[in-house]
């Protein structure tokens, strides 16, 4: 990722941390944050101008790229999480290098003109269909790698350990091409990836039911040599709690807990179905939790104990995940407005800390922990909400905190910086040119 040398953005209303505050300027060197001045009533000379309320940039933590493809596909007829993953089977089967990088590109195009700086892959379509392997074993991460370049937002690739369909079960014929044979085969693929400016390297288990309880150590030891994030997802359906208990006779947390796969760099993705003692187990381990309502109510997963789990010391951030829509204020609003329907109280979490599960700590599960937040020393990744849309006129510039995430949208984007510089300006993506038919080009190329 290439930085200009030194650029001052003037930011009209700057969210920082705590508050709204108007006339901001922001100095920018080598892709960070040098200087934060406020009470800066005009724009400097040579400033480039933000107008509307600037946030620091927003972090999806949970992104399957290749279902985007799926978007409005699964909307006909009704059926469930696994009727949903027999399509989502059909379409990762026709996914090559080339075209992976040409979807990926656009859907993370999608993401920046959506606020979001930084993206957690978790990615797990490796192999060619049938499992053989490419020439190069990572050529599958390496294409969702140059297209987060390419679209001008940060990666941070969590390469997802994916060896069985089930509890002893072998992988079926559509999960071949995701698994390694065995947790040492995916630790010694995985080991040859490169770390870059714009990208960094986790791992994931993909679930309790795809990596064997005999394998978990080993994938928690890699990302704890590396002091990488580890992913997880976890409780997402009640099924596998209950086949989990039929092989195991404890939840996929306990088990998580018992292989020393929690802790402070570990989230768990979902976290929806969980016992009193899942809840105290993850969070007295410092587990983050990825919740991802608008995918969770897409495929009727249910309401996950978000506030019970931060309550027990469990960071919450936020993700798209099946990108069902691609809007991190939405997820941010949904958490809120979810549990106001499961409570039927309202005012579970402010503003500033849905902010801030949509940001900072998406950022810090990503292993990104000097952004996400307008400060010095950070890096210069910024998102701004137009203040004078439709959805946003009127309420007063001190409550735009409460604007962006209750009233905003996606649409609402008008600029996204990424380590200084200017991915999208006035809504436009500067370097994809027509991201909406990126979008259809790449998706019509994966159609039966």
């Amino acid at each position: 990722m290439t930085h200009p040398h030194t650029r001052t953005y003037w930011l009209e209303h700057a969210w920082l941390d705590t508050h709204v505050e108007p006339g901001v300027a922001v100095e920018v060197a080598d892709g960070r944050i040098t200087a934060v001045r406020t009470d800066v009533p005009t724009p400097p000379p040579g400033a480039e101008i933000l107008r509307g309320l600037t946030l620091p940039g927003l972090a999806n933590a949970h992104s399957h790229a290749f279902h985007r493809a799926l978007r409005g596909t699964v909307q006909v007829g009704s059926g469930t999480f696994w009727t949903w993953r027999e399509v989502m089977y059909s379409v990762a089967d026709r996914l090559t290098p080339e075209t992976y990088h040409a979807l990926a590109r656009a859907v993370y195009a999608e993401m920046a003109l959506a606020g979001v700086t930084s993206v957690g892959e978790f990615h797990y379509v490796h192999h060619a269909p049938g499992g053989a392997r490419y020439a190069d074993p990572n050529a599958m991460g390496e294409a969702l790698i140059a297209a987060a370049a390419d679209a001008g937002i940060r990666i941070t690739l969590l390469d997802t350990a994916y060896l069985s369909s089930g509890f002893g079960q072998p992988p079926t014929a559509h999960q071949l091409r995701f698994s390694d044979g065995t947790a040492e085969a995916w630790a010694e693929r995985c080991s040859v990836l490169k770390e870059r400016d714009h990208a960094r390297i986790g791992a994931a288990i993909h679930s309790v039911r795809a990596v064997p309880a005999d394998q978990l150590e080993t994938v928690a030891r890699w990302a704890e040599e590396r002091r990488a994030p580890l992913h997880v997802h976890l409780s997402e359906q009640t099924a596998e709690n209950e086949a989990c208990r039929e092989a195991h006779g404890c939840t996929p947390t306990q088990l998580l807990a018992l292989h020393g796969v929690l802790g402070p760099r570990t989230t768990g993705v979902h976290n929806t179905h969980l016992t009193a003692e899942d809840v105290s187990l993850i969070g007295g381990s410092g587990t983050g939790t990825c919740m991802c309502p608008t995918t969770e109510r897409d495929l009727a997963d249910g309401i996950g104990p978000a506030v019970a789990l931060q309550n027990e010391g469990s960071p919450l951030c936020l993700g798209s995940d099946s990108h069902a829509v691609i809007d991190l204020l939405e997820e941010a609003r949904a958490m809120e407005l979810d549990e106001r329907l499961r409570t039927r109280t309202r005012g579970h979490w402010t503003a500033a800390a849905l902010l801030r599960a949509a940001s900072a700590d998406g950022h810090a599960a990503l292993g990104w922990q000097e952004a996400g937040a307008i400060e010095e020393g950070g890096l210069a990744d910024l998102t701004t909400v137009a203040l004078d849309s439709v959805r946003t006129a009127g309420p007063l510039p001190r409550l735009g905190a409460e604007t962006a995430v209750f009233a905003a949208s996606a649409a609402d984007v008008r600029h996204t910086v990424v380590g200084g510089r200017h991915v999208v300006r006035d809504g436009a993506h500067t370097l994809v040119p027509d991201v909406p038919q990126a979008l259809a080009q790449a998706v019509d190329a994966l159609r039966g």
